[in-house]
C-alpha cells in the first residue's frame, strides 16, 4: 500500500497494512521511495501521511474513539 508524505510529497510504501488501519497505533513503519535505493523503514506518524489523492486518513484509522460524540 502507498501514501504519500505531506510535507514532501514523496510516496511511502506501508509494508503493513494491519498497521496503517489500527486507530490505535500512531505510527507505522513505512519506506519512501525517491531517488534510486531502496530505503530502509522507519516510523512515520499517520498524522504526516495521506492519501496520494490528497485525502486525508480516515479518522476510524487514527482516532479509536471516533465514534464518541464530542
Amino acid at each position: 500500500m502507498f501514501l504519500k508524505h505531506k510535507k514532501s510529497g514523496d510516496l511511502v510504501e506501508i509494508s503493513d497494512v494491519s498497521s496503517a488501519i489500527d486507530p490505535t497505533k500512531k505510527n507505522i513503519l513505512a519506506r519512501f521511495h525517491h531517488g534510486e535505493e531502496l530505503q530502509d523503514e522507519e516510523s512515520i506518524s499517520k498524522d504526516q501521511l495521506q492519501f496520494p489523492s490528497g485525502e486525508n486518513l480516515p479518522l476510524c484509522w487514527t482516532d479509536a474513539n471516533y465514534r464518541s460524540a464530542k
